[in-house]
């Protein structure tokens, strides 16, 4: 790749205007602070806006050599991104649910089905139609009560971060309610299907509170049924597999506290499941009354326990704690629950018993590398699970796995239409000790005959911040690639993918 030399340009310099501010006896000066528009999210202030022109106008002036290749990279990244897209339908009690994309549009469709079979698909929702004369648009929640009659959608029409709720009546497309401006989280039904749990965005952006909205009546009177005092934590809600319990969640990046209401009598009293601690994350579900808890409480790598909902704060170990076992996530199911982890940073999927939590199965993918784990998994009963798997071979694949016969079925492997084939590659998974000593699981690709040696030119990624797995992938990207190789835990940047577009190439 040969840049054109930029031409000889004088950047915009934002002016300095005198400004202070003090807190906590503390003044700080601020000559900058003109810059952020007083009215934002709306931005019309004359001197925000016209020198946010001429910092555009002298980015597209430097840029304005390189412009033949931006287009060149686009056009090469576009092409390998199907168009006409959808994804694969999946079953939620009397309804089978997809989405699509149409060729030449932006939006989504959304769809659904009955799931007996009978009378044609019913476009439920059409993005492209919402976001039709806007110039941004971004869909947030979309939930559908539990009986199938109604939906609750939000949407971000503006860029400010702030999603409006829509009720949508399913059987007539009529919309039905108030709009509820300013949520910034998941929507939740009850049980009974009159109202939904949702939390309005606060003005740092946070959403410090939960309300409670019964169709038909005035937002604008809906019930707070839980506030949060700490400005550093988050709220958000959640549904228990069986569907008979909400949650109200709240915590920021190292503590967690979970309340607990029934589906079906959201305005009473919250349960607390455990009272926070500083440096102490937990996630529940919950059981047949039983409750189920993911926590980092006794060790760094997480252990599943159990507790009734009688004393909820009373936790005996399902499955301990382990040093070589980093436990991400389970979720519950009728004859079975799912515990995905990683060993050596390489993702894992067991399904186990009630009975004392053993694994009756690991579920066995095709290859040495991958990211793998759950997708969508909506329905309580299930003799099937759906699974998302990907690698640096294999572009993005959903299956179902058939658990008593344990079978993966592959339902859809995503299209690359500027043509891509995976026999030309290979993967590996190798343990490489470093200076210190440790071992470090790494994970390799390359072009089949590819001639080892010592010394190779390489695409390497270091590791990410957070413990965060490499995602292994994704072969839309491959092209020219000689060899790539990702040590686990950490997480490919889109950049390397550009280089490898591009053929440039670091040594290893």
């Amino acid at each position: 790749m040969t840049e054109k030399p930029a031409p000889n340009l004088t950047p915009p310099v934002a002016e300095k205007r005198p400004y202070s501010f003090t807190h906590h006896g503390i003044t700080v000066e601020d000559p900058y602070h003109w810059l952020k528009d007083q009215s934002y999210p709306v931005v019309d202030d004359a001197d925000v806006l016209g020198y946010l022109k001429a910092e555009n106008s002298y980015f597209e002036a430097h840029m304005a050599a390189q412009k033949p290749l931006v287009d060149t990279l686009f056009e090469e990244m576009k092409a390998r991104i199907k168009e006409d897209d959808s994804t694969v339908p999946q079953k939620d009690g009397d309804w089978v649910y997809w989405s699509e994309f149409e060729a030449g549009t932006q939006y989504r469709k959304h769809y659904r089905k009955a799931a007996d079979g009978s009378g044609a698909h019913q476009l439920i929702l059409d993005e492209n139609e919402l976001a039709a004369g806007k110039d941004y648009f971004r869909l947030g929640e979309l939930s559908v009560s539990p009986n199938g009659k109604l939906m609750a959608y939000s949407y971000d029409d503006n860029g400010s971060e702030r999603f409006a709720v829509h009720v949508r009546n399913l059987e007539t497309g009529s919309e039905t309610g108030n709009i509820i401006p300013g949520t910034l989280s998941s929507i939740v039904w009850s049980s009974n299907n009159i109202g939904f749990v949702y939390g309005l965005a606060n003005e740092n952006w946070r959403t410090d509170n939960l309300k409670y909205h019964r169709l038909g009546d005035d937002p604008a009177n809906d019930v707070e049924i839980f506030r949060e005092a700490d400005e550093g934590f988050r709220v958000d809600v959640g549904l228990s597999a069986q569907e008979d319990y909400i949650f109200f969640q709240t915590g920021d990046n190292e503590t967690s506290e979970i309340y607990i209401v029934p589906a079906n009598d959201l305005l009473s009293e919250p349960m607390l499941v455990k009272k926070r601690k500083k440096g102490v994350q937990y996630s529940v579900d919950i059981r047949d009354n039983e409750i189920f808890v993911l926590t980092n409480d006794d060790h760094v790598n997480f252990r599943i326990a159990t507790a009734s909902l009688g004393n909820p704060g009373d936790w005996t170990s399902l499955i301990a704690g382990s040093s070589s076992v980093y436990l991400t996530g389970f979720s519950l199911f009728k004859d079975f629950f799912v515990t995905e982890s990683r060993i050596d940073g390489l993702d894992q999927v067991e399904i186990r018993s009630y009975n004392g939590a053993a694994v009756t199965d690991r579920i066995k993918f095709p290859e040495a590398s991958y990211d793998a784990g759950l997708s969508n998994n909506p329905e309580y009963a299930v003799t099937k699970l759906r699974l998302s798997y990907e690698s640096m071979v294999t572009p993005d694949t959903v299956y179902d796995y058939h658990v008593m016969k344990k079978r993966l079925e592959t339902l859809k492997v995503q299209e690359i239409p500027s043509g891509y084939d995976p026999a030309e590659y290979e993967t590996e998974r190798l343990m490489i000790t470093v200076r210190d000593g440790t071992q470090v699981p790494v994970s390799v690709l390359y072009r089949k005959g590819f001639k080892k040696r010592d010394h190779s030119l390489s695409i390497f990624m270091p590791m990410g911040p957070m413990a965060m797995p490499c995602r292994r992938g994704s072969a839309r990207h491959v092209s020219a690639l000689w060899i790539a190789a990702l040590p686990m835990p950490s997480r490919i940047s889109a950049a390397a993918m550009i280089w490898a577009m591009a053929g440039i190439w670091t040594a290893s």
